[in-house]
């Protein structure tokens, strides 16, 4: 079913080719009405505050000028971007869709993983892994209340028009194109909401206006969610040799006749290095504990933290602070000696360049193996847009480490995915 209907996904490097199967798993993941209560309310927390430090550190700078985050940690960030400061966005966001990585620790207590603020991936899945579901088998859902989630798109087409000042905005989702990962969820999620999907060469800039070509003629656009990094969207600010961007883009940006979603230089937001400082910023900001905790960090650019981390490799989660999908990472508990006294070498010559956080114990669920029904690690990610209010659908993509003991869940590196059921009552 999944080959029919083209569910695929992109594992780069891989020698059977362009697009594979993303692996499926049949057995449900459930949380209780309660428990989804309380993430939903510490996922709009941290949300609010993400957006609030986004702002700040591109006009005010308060919480620099507090003393809670170094200078250089914003500064110096590689994700940040000078030519955004005093730049006026509609209601102040930049971060228009998050996807939050929280695992389950064997404490009981939800863990945030990570920040997912420049192009979260993965809602297509999601959605697709409950349609999938409900297919399979339609009286599981007849007698069982789980809530839907198949309103997300209506939600983020909805967080798109309110971004623009328009009140009847044309909206596009701009894709690299059909070899990126991802390029299943760009052409669902825009057939999805009824939007154009277009890719750099589609569009045109004209006196600072970003124009679609339409077989009657250039359409002006008002809002781009895009799926493309900072980097490549224009070649005229960015990597001049980008061919997915858009040359003249950015200036259109400045001029606030465009909007981008999510917003250039959010990815300071969700640099590993800056993860440590989202409690504080949420009691800096909003005036509140955090709902959700942080998992326990070691910033490398630290002196006795670096002493700790080398010191203990060999129990550690060592990460690159710019590191993505599962790449640049060490896991000690599971890494052979030669692997270690690398990234040993690696840290040394770029302490700044890495975190360490503890091996946690990751909640695991049934899965569906060759060999039967067996425990299998995994984490969740909700999607949280921002518009108007902070929504998101009850749920979202659980990821499943589908090698025994493992704990790595990325797509990209082999792992596969879960429904989640979110229950409407207290039947559990």
């Amino acid at each position: 079913m999944f080959q029919r209907l083209g569910i695929t996904f992109n594992v780069y490097g891989e020698e059977q080719g362009t697009d594979r199967l993303i692996p499926f798993d049949l057995i449900p993941r459930i949380i209780s009405a309660s428990e989804w209560h309380r993430l939903q309310a510490g996922l709009r927390q941290r949300v609010q505050a993400l957006n609030r430090f986004l702002y700040d550190i591109y006009h005010e700078y308060d919480i620099v000028r507090a003393g809670l985050i170094p200078a250089e940690q914003v500064f110096a960030n590689a994700q940040y971007q000078p030519g955004m400061q005093g730049l006026k966005l509609p209601r102040n966001i930049y971060v228009h869709i998050a996807g939050i990585d929280l695992i389950r620790h064997s404490d009981g207590d939800y863990y945030v993983l990570e920040d997912n603020l420049r192009c979260p991936s993965g809602v297509s899945y999601m959605l697709e892994n409950r349609r999938m579901m409900m297919r399979l088998f339609p009286t599981l859902f007849a007698q069982t209340p789980v809530s839907p989630i198949d309103h997300y798109p209506a939600l983020l087409s909805e967080t798109l028009r309110a971004s623009s000042l328009n009140p009847n905005p044309t909206v596009v989702l701009l894709s690299p194109g059909r070899f990126n990962s991802a390029y299943f969820e760009h052409a669902f999620l825009a057939r999805q909401m009824g939007i154009e999907l277009v890719e750099g060469p589609d569009l045109l800039v004209r006196n600072n206006k970003i124009f679609m070509k339409t077989t009657s003629g250039a359409r002006q656009i008002d809002v781009i969610y895009r799926r493309i990094d900072d980097d490549f969207l224009d070649p005229l600010i960015g990597n001049p040799d980008s061919l997915i961007g858009v040359p003249g883009l950015y200036a259109a940006y400045r001029s606030g006749n465009v909007v981008l979603a999510n917003a250039m230089g959010t990815g300071v937001g969700d640099d590993k290095s800056i993860y440590p400082y989202v409690p504080d910023m949420i009691r800096f900001y909003l005036g509140e504990e955090p709902i959700l905790k942080n998992v326990p960090t070691w910033q490398c650019r630290k002196p006795d933290d670096l002493k700790h981390v080398l010191a203990n490799l060999d129990k550690l989660v060592v990460k690159e602070t710019q590191g993505a999908g599962g790449y640049g990472m060490l896991i000690g508990p599971a890494a052979d000696r030669k692997e270690r006294e690398a990234f040993r070498h690696a840290i040394k010559a770029r302490p700044d360049n890495y975190i360490a956080q503890p091996t946690l114990c990751l909640s695991s669920c049934p899965t569906f193996v060759e060999k039967g029904i067996a425990p299998r690690h995994l984490d969740l990610r909700p999607f949280v847009l921002s518009g108007k209010k902070i929504q998101m659908v009850p749920g979202g993509l659980t990821r499943v480490a589908l090698r025994e003991g493992s704990l790595v869940v990325n797509s990209s590196q082999g792992g596969g995915t879960k429904d989640t059921w979110v229950l409407e009552d207290e039947v559990c």
